[in-house]
């Protein structure tokens, strides 16, 4: 694919990442991760120490994380599973960056909701700032990339940055989040309609309203 990210040569990638092994904080993470699944069935937690791993590269290098080949080869051998199979799974799964990234990974969901909704005008919004799908931005703040479905269809069009999701957006709205992280500020994540509460209707619930009246600490407060 012409939008792809580039995946480094192997030889700079094992070079820098060679020698990578957990945190002595990471460890104990893993450890407890791993200790969750019977015996015999450690490989169960592969998902979680791939993330855990791509934090901690994320945290050496000041951006959102990647897995380098050599990472992906020590979480499979600490869960004693063959590479191929951990490899698979990383490279299934869109939370996963299999090439560097920049500090912020933009993923725009380009899912037939968020397009019917307007997810061409978010991908204006991050043209317009720089962003290219599959590259970092010179400076390395962002990576742009196009994503399927991640579930939010009901607040159509959205976007993942990192670990939040900004829904309910525009080209207005984009912009003014790309802004705001390009600044060093934290951006209100979630719903960007004035008044909305997660999914519920614009303007506030439809049905049900005497149970919402009697009961208004359940709203935001989970």
């Amino acid at each position: 694919m012409a939008d792809a990210a580039h995946i480094p040569d192997e030889a700079e990638t094992r070079a820098r990442w060679g020698g990578f092994a957990f945190t002595q904080e990471n460890l104990a993470i893993a450890k407890t991760v791993i200790a969750r699944y019977p015996e015999g069935r450690q490989r169960s937690a592969v998902m979680p120490l791939l993330d855990l791993a791509q934090r901690q590269v994320g945290a050496d290098t000041q951006t959102q994380g990647w897995l380098p080949v050599p990472v992906i080869e020590y979480v499979a051998a600490m869960l004693d599973m063959p590479y191929i199979r951990a490899y698979e799974v990383a490279s299934f799964y869109t939370m996963y960056n299999l090439a560097p990234v920049g500090r912020f990974h933009v993923q725009v969901c380009g899912t037939t909701p968020c397009l019917l909704r307007g997810s061409d005008d978010v991908m204006a919004a991050c043209a317009n700032k720089g962003l290219v799908k599959g590259k970092t931005t010179p400076d390395g703040l962002f990576t742009l990339t196009e994503v399927e479905c991640m579930g939010n269809c009901a607040n159509a069009p959205m976007v993942q940055i990192n670990d939040d999701n900004f829904e309910d957006l525009d080209y207005d709205s984009t912009t003014r989040i790309l802004e705001a992280l390009a600044a060093g500020e934290s951006p209100k994540a979630g719903t960007q309609i004035a008044g909305r509460h997660t999914s519920e209707p614009e303007g506030g619930p439809t049905s049900l309203k005497a149970m919402v009246d009697a009961n208004h600490d359940y709203r935001g407060e989970w």
